[in-house]
């Protein structure tokens, strides 16, 4: 049950027979997503999750992990090099030559 839930957030219930060369770029990132969370974590750490991504799906993979996150109440670790992307986290940290240099502050 919870494989179809995913899979229905995931908005990828009609690629579930489909190999990984007959996705996306955005459905691979997805799956990926999919499988991090079917272990139903506490913490995920997403490195660059949207680096190799076009515009609209950086969009919804973004909005994807955030829904996620609230919806299984999950934290998500996410390094990014993006700007954008960080700007729409609860919190920033800040690393400049592998030391931490801002501890952000949380959004309310």
């Amino acid at each position: 049950a919870y494989l179809e839930e995913l899979l229905t957030v995931l908005n990828l219930k009609d690629r579930r027979k489909h190999l990984p060369s007959q996705l996306s770029g955005g459905q691979q990132q997805r799956v990926a997503i999919g499988r991090a969370l079917m272990t139903r974590p506490s913490l995920i750490l997403a490195d660059e999750p949207t680096g190799n991504l076009d515009t609209q799906n950086t969009s919804e993979v973004i909005a994807l992990l955030k829904e996620t996150s609230r919806k299984y109440e999950q934290t998500i670790l996410m390094i990014t090099h993006n700007r954008s992307i960080a700007q729409t986290a609860d919190r920033v940290l800040q690393v400049s030559d592998g030391y931490l240099t801002d501890f952000g502050r949380c959004r309310e």
